[in-house]
């Protein structure tokens, strides 16, 4: 708890506290006090921003002043993130995505002046090419997700989420590679151990459910998603899987229809822009694949980078 406080204190100048609101649409629909994390008006729209700022600053602290080169890879966000922290800051930092990545985030991460390497098959390809520059070349390899900095950054959402609404049992979170759920189940549970923390993961890509009833980190199969920055294997050597066994309750899985009903909702229910990652929360509980009915229910709407057309896309079906 200790680090997640440094956490905050560190990136207050360069992030925004983001509110919480009630949403009466999930409320009514899913039968409990559902309220809504608008992590999708973050700077840089994602609650990426926390732990980029965080992992930079951390650094710089440690190094007592300029650290070396930067790499990171990422499905957009986190890179987006970390370009704009490391603007601030003024250091180079090579980004890798996938080639497939939204232009909304693609085109951000260049204006931040970052190196960005859109050359991945898929972000588990993007990930291997970083590690290996990282290897090669001597810089810093900064994780995504499977980074104490990182997770502490993100766990900030969950001080200002008690700080808003102490009475919350349940807490449902969106998960890619398990640094967001991890710090903020983490710190949910140092504050009310019986609170209730389920993950969302996708229907076509779920490398944390079923790692869960294996007893042990598996690799899968990912499919194709709107929801691009939750797709995707998690690296072998990650922490997270140790934090979301230890604070994470279950994990649900949504599919394309939830996720694009959920964004067309949050559109003309709450006036709210979400990508296909940012809405999974969302989805799951729209969709009613789990039941809060009854509860007091933080969703985290996770980020808001959707490309034009795809958002124009969705809304038109």
């Amino acid at each position: 708890m200790i680090d997640v406080l440094r956490a905050r204190r560190r990136i207050a100048p360069h992030v925004r506290r983001t509110p919480l609101v009630r949403s009466t649409w999930l409320s009514d629909l899913a039968g409990g006090d559902v309220r809504l994390k608008l992590e999708s008006l973050q700077v840089a729209n994602s609650f990426k921003s926390r732990g980029a700022f965080n992992a930079v600053i951390a650094r710089l602290e440690r190094a007592e002043g300029r650290p070396r080169q930067i790499v990171t890879a990422s499905a957009g966000n986190h890179g987006r993130g970390l370009a704009a922290a490391a603007e601030t800051f003024a250091l180079p930092l090579v980004v890798f995505t996938p080639a497939s990545a939204p232009a909304a985030k693609l085109d951000a991460i260049r204006r931040h002046g970052a190196d960005l390497r859109a050359t991945g098959r898929d972000y588990d390809d993007a990930e291997r090419m970083a590690k290996t520059f990282a290897r090669e070349t001597g810089a810093e390899f900064i994780s995504p997700y499977s980074d104490r900095d990182v997770i502490d950054g993100a766990a900030t959402i969950a001080l200002e989420l008690f700080e808003d609404a102490p009475e919350l049992d349940t807490l449902v979170v969106p998960i890619g590679g398990g640094g967001m759920i991890s710090g903020v189940g983490g710190v949910a549970k140092a504050i009310n151990p019986g609170i209730q923390v389920v993950g969302v993961e996708l229907e076509v890509s779920h490398v944390f459910q079923d790692s869960l009833r294996a007893g042990h980190l598996v690799e899968i199969e990912a499919g194709e998603s709107i929801a691009d920055g939750l797709g995707g294997n998690a690296d072998p050597e990650t922490i997270t899987f140790d934090l979301i066994q230890r604070y994470v309750d279950r994990i649900v899985t949504v599919n394309e229809d939830d996720l694009e009903a959920a964004i067309v909702g949050l559109v003309e229910k709450e006036h709210l822009i979400a990508e296909g990652a940012g809405a999974a929360a969302t989805a799951a509980v729209a969709s009613r694949h789990v039941d809060v009915s009854g509860r007091s229910v933080a969703v985290i709407v996770s980020g808001s980078n959707i490309d034009r057309t795809r958002l124009m896309s969705v809304l038109a079906t």
